[in-house]
């Protein structure tokens, strides 16, 4: 279970909790961007979520429930790879938006894995595998949990997120323009979890280019990273 917000007002302030069961994680920071690393029992250590100094971000929430469609076909490009991909700076948001608009994207057998990306002028991209992509040109807020925005409530599972949507689109509905990061974690503590429990919880100033991040909902001790600006 994880969280994905954006929010464009005076600045772009994007936040992401990142939900996690039984799995090993470490938080990166380096010049190259503050990465969430994954330990994959196969191919070691992933940087799946986090930020780079040209300004995207890359968030990828399980889709629940899970659909067959997402699974591996023999054509199509790894949503992960995409995540990485956009993450090390290997393509561009509108790259990989072509990759998704013109064929077929898959996860990983058994689970459905979405992107939740954008970049440093506050555009986002949803892609969910097997179902397709949307594309939003610097929207004033954009939320992924973990139902599929095309499927909505039409079919159910416990941990699909339907409560903490409703939370962070009642509080970013009411956001003021001068939304912030400190406004950014209180949408993120509203939404975290414990069951599975929320393990890291990061903002990134997009305007600034600086990345702020606590784990295990310690919410007093942030640590922050400023990151040098990259253009395109």
């Amino acid at each position: 279970m994880c969280t994905s917000i954006v929010v464009n007002k005076r600045k772009t302030v994007v936040g992401w909790n990142l939900d996690l069961l039984d799995m090993e994680y470490r938080v990166v920071s380096s010049a190259d961007g503050v990465f969430i690393e994954i330990n994959d029992a196969v191919e070691g250590r992933l940087p799946l979520f986090g930020a780079n100094p040209r300004g995207d971000f890359v968030g990828m929430p399980t889709c629940w429930p899970f659909d067959a469609r997402s699974d591996p076909s023999g054509e199509g490009s790894s949503v992960i790879l995409l995540d990485i991909d956009l993450l090390l700076r290997k393509k561009t948001l509108g790259e990989i938006k072509a990759i998704a608009e013109n064929g077929p994207v898959f996860s990983v057998p058994g689970y459905t894995f979405m992107s939740a990306l954008s970049d440093a002028d506050g555009n986002v991209l949803h892609i969910v595998p097997g179902q397709g992509c949307l594309y939003y040109e610097r929207p004033e807020y954009k939320i992924l949990t973990n139902f599929s925005p095309f499927k909505q409530d039409s079919e159910t599972h416990p941990w699909m997120g339907w409560d903490r949507y409703r939370t962070a689109d009642e509080m970013l509905r009411a956001a003021p323009d001068g939304f912030d990061v400190k406004d950014c974690f209180e949408v993120l503590r509203a939404v975290s979890q414990v069951v599975c429990p929320t393990v890291v919880s990061m903002v990134f100033d997009v305007t600034e280019r600086t990345v702020y991040w606590c784990e295990n909902r310690r919410w007093a001790d942030v640590k922050s990273s400023a990151l040098a600006r990259e253009d395109r």
